[in-house]
């Protein structure tokens, strides 16, 4: 049987990235993600340019129904995902009170409950499979409050958390359960003019690389760049009123204007 990676935000920025960079390590794909025509052009490229079999489903994981539809067919189906990367995100900047809550709830519907849903459901599979593999994406942010970017940093964190505690109680099932937490990512949808000056930001294709590379050693934790090890490690040093005031300072620095 034909084995796949699935890769959620597939279309752009680190999930385009880590679909082409497991491409060329010969690896079938499944990308998801909400622009069908982006994700044809892309499944059209990696067919030709790796040799492999690349599959695609447009959908919006922040939406329950459309999300129940999928699993639904990938549980009916007789393709063996033996590697979820659960890259899709959503983020906000800015006053929590200012922001839409439609935007606060995609945030939580995306980066935890589809998450949630689709580890629960592909974990399942993998263990009557005898085995499979995890990446969860989850960010730098996950290590300390985010005021002005308070619900995503909330939500990565819990990723972390879920991915770690996730690691332990898969172990004797075969799956093995991995969470990437990069710093800031250069994009061109997502471009912040003052992280992207010098060597502040890593490319995707670098954290592509060296999350594949991490993934093949069975890591728990991935943390691309030595000065994003750093931060992540921060933290612990200091107490949680300082952890708090300096991340919010630097986050609102970053706030668009």
């Amino acid at each position: 049987m034909t084995r796949y990676a699935m890769i959620t935000g597939a279309s752009s920025g680190l999930g385009l990235a880590l679909a082409e960079a497991l491409a060329r390590r010969g690896r079938n794909l499944i990308l998801v993600a909400r622009q069908r025509d982006l994700l044809e052009s892309i499944a059209l490229e990696l067919t030709q340019r790796f040799g492999v079999e690349v599959l695609l489903r447009a959908c919006d994981l922040g939406e329950p129904l459309r999300l129940s539809g999928f699993l639904l067919e990938l549980e009916e189906g007789d393709r063996q995902i033996d590697l979820l990367v659960n890259c899709a995100g959503i983020r906000t900047y800015g006053h929590f009170l200012a922001q839409e809550w439609g935007d606060e709830q995609d945030i939580i519907e995306v980066n935890i409950l589809a998450l949630t849903r689709l580890c629960h459901a592909l974990g399942n599979a993998m263990a009557v499979q005898g085995g499979g593999q995890i990446l969860n994406v989850a960010s730098l942010a996950a290590f300390a409050p985010g005021p002005w970017m308070t619900t995503y940093a909330a939500s990565k964190a819990y990723v972390l958390h879920f991915s770690e505690g996730l690691r332990e109680e898969l172990k004797q099932t075969g799956i093995k359960v991995s969470v990437l937490c990069p710093g800031p990512v250069r994009s061109p949808l997502r471009r912040i003019p003052r992280l992207d000056n010098g060597n502040r930001c890593m490319s995707p294709e670098e954290v592509a690389l060296y999350t594949v590379r991490a993934l093949e050693k069975n890591r728990a934790l991935i943390i691309p760049g030595r000065r994003n090890r750093w931060l992540a490690a921060s933290p612990r040093w200091l107490s949680r009123w300082l952890a708090r005031k300096l991340a919010g300072a630097i986050n609102r620095a970053y706030c668009p204007r």
